[in-house]
């Protein structure tokens, strides 16, 4: 266990930490005392129908997406919803490798599945507030996959479902794109395979992990149109120094390692021998698919090949040159297509 402040209340709160207990893996392994940071907002009604989970992203918290998306205004607003986000387990928040002592310290920390993510959020939303069904999942990226983990492995628990930008079963080219972001952490000979004594030590390789981000989490048309200027930097060189080496640099490498692992094995079909059909056959949520026109890691084609196997469900492409990075609320007319999108789903009837 190391100290991070980065992973800090003043950071990135208010959130709870409540414990589940134990949670098996499904990788083998356990984390014994399984505690997931919980950050909720407005009131869960007396019939407990009006419950949105909001999972997070690779290397996000519940923090930029309540900034972004939960308002009023918004199609997630706490005055009409309880809206409950839950920290995936790695992201810093959540128990994870540098807040996680013992046998599961730093680099001993096991492998999660986001299925694993998925039974623990649930077991939460039973277990502490009592909510057995509910009315929409959505969630970004990495909070996509467990939107779609959701919607297949709790079918009768989910009414409506909303991945943005992620896919039910990770691309083999997605798989390439994270390993070059897993071996620009691992190559830093300060990294000593994760037994550093601190974050900071790993900063030639964080600063490496960054700059691959700002490669692909954006899009060439975002750099040919200067959207870095208009989002405030002078320059790439400046964007990539201040905007992407300042958001990644004081993360922890361990803990975006475990998130990185678990997203490259992102794949649903797994409840169905390997049958993606058959897997997205069991959804009966009222789905909404929202991919990112210039995704480099999610893109269109790859969300509409899978939208196509679900019954009744729709594709709406988010329109943004700023890519995967949209999601970081870069471009607020992304956000407001976000949010028609959400209202009209969720203005939809459901059995």
């Amino acid at each position: 266990m190391i100290q991070n402040d980065y992973y800090s209340q003043a950071v990135h709160g208010p959130f709870q930490l409540i414990s589940i207990g134990a949670l098996e893996l499904e990788e083998g392994g356990t984390i014994p005392d399984c505690r997931l940071a919980v950050a909720t907002h407005g009131t869960l009604n007396a019939r407990k129908d009006n419950a949105i989970l909001v999972p997070t992203w690779y290397s996000g918290t519940s923090k930029i997406i309540e900034q972004v998306y939960i308002g009023p205004g918004h199609a997630l607003d706490p005055d009409r919803y309880f809206i409950v986000q839950i920290n995936q387990i790695g992201s810093g928040l959540s128990s994870s490798p540098h807040n996680s002592g013992g046998d599961i310290a730093m680099a001993r920390f096991p492998h999660v599945r986001i299925g694993d993510d998925v039974r623990a959020q649930q077991r939460l939303l039973a277990q502490h507030f009592g909510i057995e069904r509910l009315a929409l999942v959505v969630g970004g990226s990495m909070g996509a996959q467990q939107t779609w983990e959701w919607a297949v492995r709790f079918p009768d628990r989910v009414k409506r479902a909303a991945p943005i930008a992620g896919t039910a079963k990770n691309t083999e080219h997605d798989y390439l794109f994270a390993e070059t972001l897993i071996e620009a952490i691992t190559t830093d000979p300060a990294f000593r395979d994760g037994r550093y004594a601190d974050s900071a030590d790993v900063i030639a390789g964080l600063r490496r992990h960054a700059r691959l981000w700002t490669v692909m989490g954006w899009s060439v048309d975002f750099f040919r149109e200067g959207r870095h200027r208009a989002l405030g930097f002078e320059s790439v060189a400046d964007f990539t120094e201040r905007f992407m080496i300042g958001y990644f640099g004081p993360m922890d490498p361990n803990d975006l390692l475990c998130m990185a692992w678990k997203w490259q094995r992102g794949d649903v079909s797994r409840h169905a021998g390997g049958d993606l059909a058959a897997a997205l056959g069991r959804i009966r949520a009222k789905m909404t698919v929202m991919p990112i026109s210039h995704d480099m890691f999610f893109p269109p084609e790859d969300c509409r090949r899978e939208q196509q196997m679900v019954a009744g469900s729709e594709l709406r492409v988010l329109d943004s040159i700023d890519g995967h990075f949209a999601l970081l609320g870069t471009d607020p007319a992304m956000v407001a297509q976000v949010d028609e999108h959400l209202k009209a789903l969720l203005a939809a009837p459901v059995d």
